[in-house]
């Protein structure tokens, strides 16, 4: 009988490409994929602890499975990703129909720990050291000309409101060579853009250096390495720290025909008093010296970035502050947040609370201005020719492509996807563009 496993993926970019090692484990067992969990035997949910309410996501979730579990006792059910990693055992405690617990640094265990469920009951581990990079494994993709590449797990950070080091740990870098040879083995099977991955991908190599040699990071480094592969047309990266970045990144990204001209550059908030109640290493001023930097080294460059609003203890006089930052920063998108308090977190526990109906007025007006400032620069692309990397079916129909400046560009017609065009931009929306195609270049079938 053909087995089937459902894989459900919450979170960031690092969960996802963890879940595509899971799917690859599976797969190079012999489980094919399913989409309805009455067929799996197998079912994985990849977890996120960032957000508010994700552990109530959680067992909601498992909850739904227990009817299933029951009347089939030889499904199983696994739990994966960071909230595993937070709530260990408490996961089997609440639902003990859960099979395996497995952490962010564990999954290489993955089918050994399925097989001693059948064996031996409910398994967990939560291993607090990466031992074997989940890059390392094999990868099932859903498409087939992008990849996500880690090139660093964990965080040496101490933001007072993120839960990340907690759970991921701290940093821990991939040897440079061992992450350009994953890119060449990308490229020789039709991979024409990759995505280097970190919690804070320029400070990769920093705890690779020699005790007693100098402790410059290697970002710039792998940013030109990379770029020198054969095949690979573009080179994206997340997410970068502000305080670390520094000139020979900017340069490595100024002098790299194939490193895209994005930078999501996180501000968390333009309050002064508010960074250093958040711990981070910088101040509003320095950010946008940074930022007038970038953009005179990188003219085309777009600049994305995180916000959050009702950080304990803001005031109406520090959002101000923050609205005025994003006036002056002018960013092509924000990926604005409401403050939640996360349990392991320094800010969790801190006095002054915003109340909701505080926060969500302020977040409404924070949205609005963004929303002014997007829609500005996506209408000054009206009339330009861009090159657009197709990505799939678009949700109004036709297809949806990349620039390489990150924005999302809708247009009409059946395109193969990994197909690069020429697109007319002919209508501009706060989040999106509307192109027409000029030209496509197909890209030849690798093997």
């Amino acid at each position: 009988m053909e087995r089937r496993f459902l894989l459900r993926t919450f979170g960031c970019q690092m969960n996802e490409h963890d879940s595509e090692r899971i799917a690859g484990l599976l797969s190079a067992d012999g489980f094919v994929p399913t989409e309805e969990a009455s067929d799996a035997q197998v079912v994985i949910f990849n977890t996120c602890a960032i957000r508010e309410k994700a552990d109530d996501r959680l067992y909601g979730n498992l909850g739904h499975l227990r009817p299933l579990k029951v009347a089939n006792p030889a499904l199983r059910i696994v739990v994966a990703g960071c909230l595993a990693q937070k709530d260990q055992g408490e996961i089997q405690r609440r639902a003990p129909w859960v099979d395996v617990v497995i952490g962010t640094h564990a999954l290489p265990g993955l089918l050994d720990l399925l097989r001693l469920a059948e064996t031996d009951g409910p398994q967990m581990d939560v291993r607090e050291v990466t031992e074997v990079f989940p890059s390392a494994l094999p990868a099932r993709r859903e498409v087939a000309h992008h990849a996500w590449v880690s090139i660093a797990v964990g965080c040496d950070n101490a933001c007072t409101f993120c839960i990340v080091p907690l759970v991921r740990g701290p940093q821990r870098s991939r040897a440079i060579g061992d992450v350009l040879a994953e890119v060449q083995g990308l490229a020789s099977r039709g991979v024409v853009e990759v995505t280097l991955l970190g919690q804070n991908v320029n400070t990769f190599g920093r705890d690779l250096t020699v005790p007693g040699s100098s402790s410059r990071p290697l970002f710039a480094d792998l940013l030109r390495a990379v770029n020198g592969v054969e095949g690979i047309r573009r080179i994206r990266f997340t997410s970068p720290h502000p305080h670390d970045f520094t000139p020979d990144v900017i340069d490595a990204m100024a002098e790299g025909d194939k490193v895209c001209e994005h930078i999501h550059f996180p501000l968390q908030s333009g309050s002064d008093r508010v960074l250093k109640a958040m711990r981070r290493s910088y101040r509003s001023a320095r950010y946008l010296g940074w930022l007038e930097r970038i953009r005179e080294s990188i003219p085309e460059v777009a600049v994305t970035t995180d916000i959050i609003v009702g950080f304990p203890g803001e005031t109406e006089e520090d959002f101000g502050a923050t609205l005025d930052v994003v006036g002056r920063a002018r960013f092509d998108q924000a990926y604005t947040f409401q403050y939640s308090p996360r349990p392991g977190t320094r800010a969790g526990t801190m006095p002054d609370q915003i109340p909701k109906d505080v926060v969500q007025e302020r977040f409404d007006r924070l949205v609005a201005l963004q929303e002014r400032i997007a829609l500005e620069k996506m209408g000054a692309m009206r009339g330009r020719t861009v090159e657009v990397l197709v990505e799939g079916t678009g949700r109004k129909g036709g297809v949806q492509g990349r620039t390489r400046t990150n924005k999302v560009v809708h247009v009409p017609g059946e395109i193969p996807p990994g197909t690069f065009l020429e697109a007319r931009i002919v209508s501009a929306h706060p989040h999106h563009l509307v192109g027409e195609p000029v030209g496509a270049q197909e890209l030849a079938p690798v093997g």
